[in-house]
Order: structure tokens, then sequence, then C-alpha cells
């Protein structure tokens, strides 16, 4: 699971299977939080980790290419 997607049910094969004949809808299960402010607050450091990992990873193909 990556870090931005958090409220969102993780899939597997059998649920996938499952949905098929859900024709109520009764099996989609999303994660949730307390309070609109928390999930904006966990989605905006979510944001700001995948900007910090592209940096990261940006900084080490740089390196590699210019042998630093």
């Amino acid at each position: 699971m990556s870090p931005s997607d958090f409220l969102f049910a993780t899939p597997s094969f059998l649920r996938g299977m499952a949905s098929v004949l859900d024709m109520g809808d009764t099996l989609s299960v999303f994660n949730t939080t307390d309070t609109l402010n928390d999930a904006d607050s966990r989605a905006t450091a979510a944001d700001w980790q995948a900007v910090g990992q592209d940096i990261r990873k940006a900084l080490k193909e740089y390196q590699a290419t210019h042998a630093l």
C-alpha cells in the first residue's frame, strides 16, 4: 500500500470475484478517518512523503549519471 491510498480498499482476487455477484454493493468497505480534517491532514502528509521519495530518487539518478 502506498502512502497516498490509505482511504481506499485493498483489492484482492477473491474480493474481485465476489464483487461480480454483489448486486447490492454490500462488500464495498473503505478505510475511514474520524474527521475530515484528519483525512485531509493524512492526505497532505502522504503527498509530501511522495514528493520526498521523488526527490530522493531523482537525486540518486543524478548522482549515478554524473558520478558525484
